[in-house]
């Protein structure tokens, strides 16, 4: 069974205060989600594999350690967007693949429009971004498809989840480790998660 890591951290809390809040406008919604995307970074990859280099420094040689796989960064469309700028900034030589899903509003099921990732995908960790983890319908559809594409070393990242998104995710890809900023108290019936922040997607890109 894969892992659940919940960050606790003094600048983590104080943004998400910012992103929770119904009256943070547009600019300030998407500069803390993006923060916190850059915040977690360093705890997402706390694990990574590396390996050893000899370099020369402008005073003599040394060994050296540099990552063993290249990184790509996945946000599922559009609201995964929102956070990959602060994952990319800590990380500058991730590449960055897409997947475009669409939830049907009666059935709440994932439909994919779109998937396209870099070469030597399937030797890369993946990171998959999407900030709310609510029916885990849509992550574990995005998984799906990553997977099929040969990737094998995949984390899922994001903001706030709730406990019927984990339990979904866990049962489908018990291989794939879940980190996030929050966890809520449940999915209401219209599947937002409660207390949560509302639409992502709508905040990040002003479109409600």
């Amino acid at each position: 069974m894969s892992h659940v890591f919940i960050f606790e951290h003094p600048l983590i809390d104080h943004k998400m205060t910012i992103i929770r809040d119904k009256e943070t406008k547009t600019k300030a919604f998407r500069e803390n989600v993006s923060e916190v995307g850059a915040l977690i970074t360093y705890e997402i990859t706390r694990d990574l594999s590396t390996r050893t280099k000899e370099i020369e420094t402008p005073i003599s040689k040394m060994i050296v350690k540099e990552l063993l796989k290249p990184v790509v960064i996945v946000p599922i469309l559009r609201a995964g967007l929102g956070m990959v700028d602060g994952i990319h900034n800590i990380i500058p030589t991730a590449k960055i693949g897409h997947i475009g899903l669409y939830r049907d509003e009666e059935t709440l099921e994932p439909h994919v429009y779109y998937a396209k990732f870099p070469v030597d995908f399937d030797q890369s960790v993946v990171l998959v971004v999407d900030p709310m983890l609510a029916s885990g319908g849509s992550a574990s559809k995005a998984i799906d498809i990553i997977k099929e594409h040969g990737a094998t070393d995949i984390r899922y990242v994001g903001l706030v989840g709730c406990p019927e998104g984990v339990k979904r995710l866990q049962e489908d890809h018990p291989d794939v480790n879940i980190y996030l900023a929050a966890l809520d108290d449940h999915l209401n019936e219209k599947g937002y998660i409660v207390p949560g922040l509302g639409d992502c997607g709508d905040r990040l890109f002003g479109t409600k």
